[in-house]
């Protein structure tokens, strides 16, 4: 269903093809704080304090730059980008990409029902409780409800993580040190602050987002003529998510952070998964911070469990040529659905079935997803400076220089990464 825009002049014209339009950038980039970037952010600050915030600013501008590319390929093409890749570069390169998107987003949708499981358990429900209900209810929002209803709860999930800008300014920053921290880089040689800051990079950008992006944008109908507008939503998003991590790592910077350091006799406060932070925040900020951030927790896990399994279900039909879409009903996209509830039943069943190592799972998710992620900006970068695909809207020289800095970039740090992620299990077993 095409976005119905037209080319009239004035604010308020513009101002109705903007509404017309806003959602895909952001919903993607705010489904992008999902319960492990939360956990990430939330170490970053009680760790290093604000003098981490400054990394922020070029990770947003990445952001901006591999968002960017993904929406415009949509709105020129309009076809998602694994149906891209299946026609420049053959139906093997869309199987491996295929194999390793879908495994990784199988055990990260895992990670994000375990968000769900810990935010429930923090409130006083059972997890055998929360994570099936919370299973059904993102199932049947997507099986029963269409674009644009589906659309609307996931804008009202984007606007839920407010509650982390409440619990930032609840923690009383000291607001000199913040600026200072932001706008001022600060370096510092141990390797626990580089792999820190790669792991800021790697969960800010994934290649779940580009492929979600992107179907979304052609589901929406968004054209090449209507693109300026669609720009606005997408930049605005990834500056609205920033603007969530920041509070997420002022939180902790502001009470885990400084408790440790004026507390040095004391074993310092670990925060080794997203809840450990909430629970860490009752005693030093208060217990409506804690809330507050378990609150931000529990929607984070919803909502990305309710993204994660639509983008993969759009891999699996643009890739084989299958009808996808939420608009349409299960007899008319029967693979679509059924790969979304199969997503789904498999994150439910990992969180719930004794046993599993699920710290393993979604370590192996992050491998996965960290290999999978340069070659996927280096197929994005080729196909859109090809002018047989993109015609005028190839990049243009400037826009090249950061994007293909950006992909280097986040290549090697997420190649390094991944090094040391794998390399201490060798040194162990040998």
């Amino acid at each position: 269903m095409a976005v119905s825009l037209t080319r009239r002049r004035g604010f308020l014209p513009a101002l109705l093809g903007l509404l017309a339009i806003v959602g895909p950038g952001i919903i993607t980039a705010s489904a992008d704080n999902d319960v492990g970037g939360i956990a990430t952010y939330s170490q970053a600050g009680a760790q290093y304090g604000y003098k981490i915030l400054w990394v922020l600013i070029p990770i947003t501008i990445a952001l901006v730059v591999v968002q960017e590319m993904a929406a415009r390929m949509g709105a020129v093409t309009g076809k998602g980008l694994s149906g891209l890749i299946r026609e420049n570069f053959g139906v093997r390169w869309t199987a491996i990409l295929g194999l390793a998107f879908v495994s990784s987003n199988v055990f990260t949708t895992a990670a994000e029902f375990a968000g769900v499981a810990a935010a429930a358990e923090i409130f006083h429900v059972s997890r055998f409780l929360a994570v099936p209900i919370v299973g059904l209810l993102v199932f049947f929002l997507i099986l029963r409800a269409n674009r644009k209803i589906t659309e609307r709860v996931f804008l009202v999930s984007s606007a839920l993580y407010f509650s982390y800008v409440i619990s930032g300014l609840k923690s009383q920053p000291h607001w000199p040190d913040v600026w200072r921290g932001f706008f001022v880089p600060s370096f510092q040689t141990d390797s626990g602050y580089l792999w820190m800051v790669i792991a800021l990079v790697g969960t800010t950008i994934s290649p779940w987002m580009c492929f979600y992006l992107q179907a979304a944008i052609v589901e929406k109908g968004v054209r090449v003529r209507d693109y300026a507008l669609s720009r606005i939503d997408v930049v605005f998003g990834c500056f609205v998510t920033d603007f969530m991590s920041f509070f997420m790592i002022l939180c902790t910077a502001a009470t885990i952070f400084v408790f440790n350091a004026s507390h040095p006799h004391l074993a310092p406060i670990a925060i080794n998964q997203a809840s450990d932070a909430a629970i860490a925040l009752k005693p030093l900020a208060g217990e409506f911070a804690e809330v507050l951030f378990a609150l931000g927790i529990l929607n984070a896990g919803i909502f990305t469990a309710s993204i994660l399994p639509l983008s993969t279900a759009y891999y699996i039909c643009e890739a084989g040529g299958f009808e996808a879409g939420v608009d349409n009903r299960f007899r008319d996209a029967p693979v679509f659905f059924t790969a979304y509830a199969t997503v789904i039943a498999i994150g439910v069943g990992l969180v719930l079935l004794p046993g599993v190592p699920l710290l393993s799972v979604i370590l192996i998710s992050q491998i996965v997803s960290g290999i999978l992620l340069p070659f996927l900006l280096v197929f994005m970068l080729i196909m859109v400076n090809k002018r047989s695909l993109m015609g005028e809207h190839v990049n243009s020289l400037a826009f090249n220089i950061i994007a293909w800095a950006t992909a280097i970039i986040v290549g090697a740090l997420t190649l390094l990464s991944v090094y040391e992620t794998i390399a201490p299990l060798f040194i162990k077993s040998g």
